[in-house]
C-alpha cells in the first residue's frame, strides 16, 4: 500500500516519523516469491517548509517552500498533487481541516484513497474515508495499534460486528462482480434475512460471520442475496451481490500474431454464452512455444492473470474429449487448449492437495470443450475452460506465531498487536483467544480449540496460510517456550517447506517465568532453567534426569505443568529430588494466573511447600542456594561485591 503522510507541524512530524517506521516494517523472513506478492508499504512524507528556510530532514518533502517555486504552494496543492498516486493518505491534523482539504477531490469509494486522521497528541485515530474498499479501517487499526490507542471506526458493519460485505471474499482471492452492494449491505445492517447461494469456493468466510446474523440458504423470506460462484446469475427480483471465486482456467491455442483484442473478445463471447463470470477466471494456460506470443502476454498482464506454459509432452499425457491428429503432428500434442486448461486446473489442485493431506486430489472438470474462433483477418484461437476443485488465490500467505504474554493486554508487545490487526484468521486455545478478544475485529476468523489439539491447530494454520491467508497462531507467554512455535515449524519441516511460502514470523512474548520474576523481584538474576513436569510428550525418566542435573548444578528452576488431577506423583518426586541437594529453607514461589483475574502469589520454602496449592495453572519457582526472601520479594544475587554499609 502506497501512503502519503501529511504532518504540517514539527510535533506532528515526530508522530508521523514514528508511525512511518512502524507501518513500513515487514517480517524479516518475508520474500516476494511471486510477482503478485504484496510489496512493503511505501510512504511519501509531506510537511510545511521551515519558516527560517532550513531544509526539512529526509525523507520529508516540503510544500509552501519559497526556494522551490515549482512545488506545491500549500497543503491543499500537495494533497491534490498526490491524491491519485497513492492508496492511502494519513494526516496528523485536525479532522475539520482534513475534511475541507479532501472534499473537492472525492469521487467514489472504489477509486478514492483511504483517509485516516491522527490528532497531534496521538490520542485519536479516525478512519475518515474509504473505510472498507479503500482500506481506511485496516490502516486505522494498524496506526492505533502502533500508538497504543483505540481506533475510531464508524462504518455500519463495524458497529454491528459483522464482516464488511465488500471485503467478504478478499482474504480468499475472490473478485467482486456486479450487484446492488448498497441495498444488500443495508439489509444486513438491519438484521433482515439475506440468503446465500454458494456453488464453489471455500466456506471459511462463514466462520467469520456472527451466528446470530440471519443468513439463509435460498428461502422465500430473504429480502436480499449474496451469490458466491463462477456463473452470472439472472435477475432474482431481490437485491443481489456477486462474489466470484477464481475457479476457471482458460486453455488457449492461437495462430502466430493473434492480437490481444481478438483473444479477449473471443473469450468474453464464450463466457457469455456459457453463463460464466469474467471475474471467475483464475488464469491462462498454453503451449510452451507461445512464451513470446505478444497478444497472449498482453491479455494476461492486463488482468493480472497467471499464465502457465506447458511442454508438449506434458500436454500429450492429458486425456481430452477432442484430440486432433493434425494438432499432434504440428506441435507434438493432440490437444493444446483442452489439455492446458485441465493441466493448469489440476496442478493448482495438487498444490493444495499437499496442504490438506487428502488421500486423493479432487479432479478438475472440463466445463467448456474447445471452441475454435476465427476472424476475416485470419486471426484464430482455440479456447477451452476447466473448473478447478479449489479457487486460485494470488495472495501470499503468512504465519505469525505470537506469544501473548501472561494474559493482560498491557503485557502484549507492539509487534503482536499490529500483527493481530492484520490477521485474517486467529487460531489458538479457547482461553487464549478469549483474553485477546478485545483486540480482534469483525471479519476475522476465530478458531478456538481444546488444549489437546495442538497438532490439529498447527496443521490447520499451515493449510490456511498455504491458501493465501494471514494466520496468527496464539500461545500464552512466549510462543517458543512450551508454545506453538516449535510444533508449527516441525510440521513445516515435515512438509519440506521452502522457507519462503508461506512466510513466517515468530513474535516473542513475556513468558510465565519472566512474569513471575517481575512480580517477585529478581529471582532470575543468575543462571536458571525451565523444566516441564508433564510426561505426555517427554518420558518421565528423561524429566527425572533433568531435575537431578538442575538440582545438582544449583540452577534457579521454574517448573511448568507441575501437577494435574491425574498426575500427582511427578511433582512430589521433583520436590524430593531438590530436597536431596538443597536446604529445606530454599525459597519457593507459587505463581498462578499472573496478570489475569484471580492472580495469586505465595512464598514458601522447599520444606513447607504444600502440594495442594499447586495445579496446572501454577508456575513453581525454586531458588538456588543463594536466593533469599526480602519482605515479599525474592532476590538471587548476581555475584557483585557490595561495599560495607
Amino acid at each position: 500500500m502506497k501512503l502519503a503522510l501529511f504532518a504540517p507541524t514539527p510535533h506532528g512530524r515526530q508522530i508521523a516519523a514514528q508511525l512511518g517506521s512502524l507501518l513500513t516494517r515487514q517480517p524479516l523472513t518475508t520474500q516476494d516469491a511471486e510477482s503478485d506478492s504484496s510489496p512493503p508499504d511505501a510512504i511519501l512524507y509531506w510537511s510545511k517548509a521551515n519558516p527560517n528556510g532550513d531544509p526539512l530532514p529526509k525523507p520529508w518533502q516540503a510544500y509552501a517552500d519559497p526556494s522551490n517555486p515549482s512545488g506545491p504552494g500549500s497543503l491543499s496543492e500537495a494533497v491534490a498533487h498526490i491524491w491519485l498516486q497513492v492508496q492511502g493518505c494519513l494526516f496528523v491534523l485536525a479532522t475539520g481541516s482534513v475534511v475541507r482539504l479532501i472534499a473537492p477531490l472525492l469521487q467514489n469509494k472504489h477509486s478514492d484513497p483511504a483517509v485516516v486522521v491522527v490528532d497531534e497528541a496521538g490520542r485519536w485515530v479516525i478512519s475518515l474515508c474509504g473505510e472498507h474498499v479503500g482500506g481506511a479501517d485496516a490502516l486505522a487499526r494498524r496506526v492505533a495499534a502502533a500508538l497504543g490507542v483505540e481506533p475510531v471506526l464508524t462504518s455500519g458493519s463495524e458497529g454491528l460486528g459483522i464482516p464488511p460485505l465488500d471485503l467478504l471474499g478478499d482474504p480468499y482471492g475472490w473478485r467482486r462482480g456486479k450487484g446492488d452492494w448498497t441495498q444488500v449491505a443495508v439489509a444486513l445492517s438491519r438484521g433482515e434475512p439475506v440468503q446465500v447461494q454458494q456453488t464453489c469456493g471455500t466456506e471459511l468466510w462463514r466462520r467469520a460471520w456472527p451466528a446470530e446474523q440471519r443468513l439463509f440458504t435460498p428461502t422465500a423470506q430473504a429480502v436480499a442475496q449474496i451469490y458466491i460462484g463462477e456463473q452470472t446469475l439472472p435477475t432474482t427480483g431481490i437485491p443481489t451481490v456477486n462474489w466470484h471465486p477464481r475457479m476457471l482456467w482458460v486453455g488457449i491455442g492461437c495462430e502466430r500474431g493473434t492480437s490481444r483484442a481478438w483473444l479477449e473478445g473471443s473469450l468474453r463471447q464464450l463466457l457469455q454464452e456459457q453463463g460464466l463470470a469474467w471475474e471467475a477466471i483464475a488464469g491462462l494456460a498454453t503451449l510452451a512455444v507461445k512464451q513470446d506470443e505478444s497478444g497472449l502476454l498482453e491479455l494476461a498482464q492486463a488482468y493480472d492473470w497467471p499464465l502457465h506454459f506447458f511442454a508438449a509432452e506434458d500436454l500429450a499425457g492429458i486425456p481430452v474429449p477432442h484430440p486432433s491428429e493434425i494438432v499432434r503432428q504440428a506441435v507434438g500434442t493432440p490437444s493444446v487448449a483442452e489439455a492446458a486448461a485441465l493441466l493448469a486446473a489440476e496442478s493448482r489442485s495438487q498444490l493444495r492437495q499437499k496442504s490438506v493431506h487428502e488421500t486423493a486430489a479432487p479432479q478438475a472438470t472440463l466445463i467448456c470443450p474447445k471452441r475454435v474462433c476465427t476472424s476475416p483477418s485470419k486471426e484464430a484461437c482455440t479456447l477451452a475452460i476447466a473448473r478447478a476443485p479449489r479457487e486460485y488465490s494470488p495472495r501470499s500467505g503468512h504465519l505469525w506465531l505470537i506469544g501473548t504474554g501472561p494474559g493482560e493486554l498491557a503485557q502484549l508487545t507492539l509487534a503482536a498487536r499490529m500483527a493481530l490487526t492484520q490477521a485474517d484468521a486467529v487460531i489458538g486455545y479457547q482461553l487464549y483467544l478469549d483474553l485477546i478478544e478485545p483486540l480482534l475485529h469483525p471479519g476475522q476468523i476465530r478458531d478456538p480449540s481444546p488444549i489437546t489439539q495442538e497438532i490439529q491447530r498447527a496443521e490447520r494454520a499451515i493449510t490456511w496460510a498455504e491458501q493465501g491467508l494471514r494466520v496468527a497462531v496464539i500461545s500464552s507467554g512466549d510462543a517458543g517456550i512450551y508454545g506453538m512455535a516449535g510444533l508449527v515449524l516441525q510440521c513445516l519441516a515435515q512438509k519440506e517447506w521452502d522457507g519462503i511460502q508461506p512466510s513466517l514470523e515468530v513474535l516473542p512474548g513475556i513468558s510465565a517465568l519472566q512474569a513471575a520474576a517481575a512480580q517477585l523481584g529478581s529471582p532470575l538474576m543468575h543462571d536458571f532453567c525451565a523444566i516441564s513436569l508433564s510426561d505426555l510428550l517427554t518420558p518421565w525418566p528423561v524429566i527425572e534426569k533433568r531435575l537431578q542435573a538442575a538440582a545438582t548444578a544449583d540452577f534457579v528452576v521454574a517448573l511448568y505443568n507441575p501437577r494435574s488431577k491425574q498426575r500427582l506423583d511427578p511433582f512430589l518426586k521433583a520436590i524430593h529430588i531438590f530436597l536431596q541437594t538443597r536446604s529445606g529453607h530454599t525459597p519457593v514461589a507459587l505463581a498462578r494466573n499472573l496478570y489475569r483475574p484471580g492472580q495469586a502469589l505465595h512464598l514458601t520454602t522447599l520444606a513447607d511447600l504444600d502440594p495442594e496449592q499447586v495445579d496446572m495453572l501454577t508456575l513453581v519457582l525454586i531458588g538456588n542456594s543463594n536466593t533469599f526472601q526480602y519482605g515479599q520479594r525474592l532476590v538471587t544475587p548476581r555475584g557483585y561485591r557490595l561495599r560495607d554499609p
